[in-house]
């Protein structure tokens, strides 16, 4: 399709559809909201057409803060970290067809709120949005909304892969997305998810039972036993709070390795603290065993990248800096 948003109004007259859409160049950055007052943001919605999503970086600042309290990748952001489209039906955050992304966290502000996204593709991108929000009273003490991403490929020999730390305040924990990629074969799924809360250092405030069980899930996102009659799959899944909505499967050529895409959102359950706060989850599967009681656990060199999301007082440290295109880049 060639011309512009005006040419194809050409013949309607003033007050008819243009494009609703902006062009960020490479290497540049768009700011798509910027408010002033004291208010909420209820509702993003975005569609990306042509950069990687692993290249669209989103920030939001609060309150005139000089570093931002959000920074992900915009794929990460809405629970489609692995750049390819996944149908995501849950409270928070909804991917609809076609890659329409779409943000319900609720984003409180007392005097400011900016959001931006920089394109780091080689690529132009065309960005259509909408940002909905509401000028109210918003108590300054309200927590207000964080989101950081962190990615380990592959995760380090015999060590948890941090999802958060470093967080200092009062505030609690709402959610983790994770876009893990196997390196083995195999189950990949016995490592456990751990909050260290307060002073707790050594041992956990709260451990997990396992990955699948921390979003929800059981016995290794399996329908298929011998009781069901179904084969053995990966079974996707996507509900209000938790959710497997995505099982990227080898195509037998170039795309040889099994991904997934998991959502676990703490609203009903939130997880609060009240001066520190550190997130990790380890890389576990089972090393192959050819008899009974041979069976052991093998630490596995995946590649997972996470995004924590949660709510603190301000001001908030600086979030931990992005890594560079090559190292968040999917391959």
């Amino acid at each position: 399709m060639s011309g512009t948003g005006a040419d194809f109004a050409r013949d309607l007259g003033r007050g008819w559809k243009v494009s609703p859409s902006v062009t960020i160049a490479p290497g540049e950055s768009f700011e798509i909201a910027s408010i002033q007052g004291s208010g909420i943001i209820q509702h993003i919605w975005m569609v990306p057409i042509h950069a990687s999503w692993r290249n669209l970086i989103l920030r939001f600042w609060w309150d005139g803060q000089e570093s931002p309290s959000v920074e992900v990748p915009l794929g990460d952001f809405f629970a489609c970290g692995w750049g390819s489209y996944a149908h995501v039906n849950s409270q928070s955050v909804c991917v609809n067809p076609g890659r329409a992304f779409n943000c319900y966290w609720p984003l409180p502000f007392a005097t400011s709120a900016r959001i931006t996204i920089e394109n780091r593709d080689v690529v132009e991108e065309v960005l259509y949005y909408q940002v909905t929000y509401a000028l109210c009273d918003t108590a300054a003490d309200t927590g207000r909304f964080h989101a950081s991403f962190r990615r380990s490929d592959p995760v380090a020999d015999r060590e948890p892969h941090v999802i958060l730390d470093a967080v200092e305040g009062r505030g609690h924990y709402v959610g983790t997305y994770i876009a893990w990629g196997t390196h083995n074969n195999g189950w990949w799924g016995e490592g456990e998810v751990k909050f260290f809360i307060d002073d707790d250092e050594d041992f956990p405030t709260i451990c997990g039972t396992g990955t699948e069980d921390y979003f929800c899930g059981a016995y290794n996102f399996d329908i298929g036993t011998a009781e069901s009659g179904h084969p053995r799959a990966y079974t996707e899944y996507s509900t209000a709070f938790s959710g497997l909505p995505q099982v990227i499967r080898p195509d037998g050529v170039y795309n040889s390795q099994q991904r997934f895409g998991m959502y676990r959102w703490h609203i009903m359950d939130p997880i609060r603290f009240r001066s520190r706060l550190r997130v990790t989850i380890q890389a576990l599967g089972w090393r192959p065993s050819t008899a009974e009681g041979e069976r052991r656990y093998l630490p596995l060199r995946d590649d997972v990248a996470s995004t924590a999301f949660w709510y603190q007082e301000l001001p908030s440290a600086p979030l931990r800096p992005l890594q560079g295109p090559d190292e968040l880049q999917v391959i």
